[in-house]
């Protein structure tokens, strides 16, 4: 992966979902898509998969201090994000320091697949 770019994938994971059962699959579609990055050739970065070791470590109560600060220093090292899913402020906050910084914003699959042929 010499010539890999960083994707970061924004995604509602508790927006929306009530239950820890609906932020597991939230969580599971954040993962199904990063293997299709990561199939394309491509670093696919995912905040909550690093933050939620981390809250489990220092406790629940440190969800907010941890979750999204984490999410967004992420994304002033990714190359690129993919926003799927609903509504999510979290989401759309990372949304925002990409078309912030002039860094591509790719709202599917399909686009970014396309984005990535053309960059070869």
């Amino acid at each position: 992966m010499k010539s890999a770019l960083w994707i970061i994938i924004a995604a509602p994971y508790s927006a929306g979902a009530s239950s820890p059962e609906q932020r597991a699959q939230n969580l599971r579609r954040f993962n199904e898509v990063a293997v299709e990055v990561f199939d394309l050739g491509h670093v696919p970065v995912i905040g909550v998969n690093m933050a939620l070791p981390m809250i489990e470590a220092a406790g629940e109560a440190s969800y907010d201090r941890i979750m999204m600060p984490l999410s967004l220093a992420l994304t002033e090292r990714c190359d690129a994000c993919l926003r799927i899913g609903g509504a999510s402020s979290g989401a759309d906050q990372e949304v925002e320091r990409f078309l912030t910084a002039g860094k591509p914003v790719l709202r599917s699959l399909a686009e970014l697949r396309k984005w990535v042929s053309r960059r070869q």
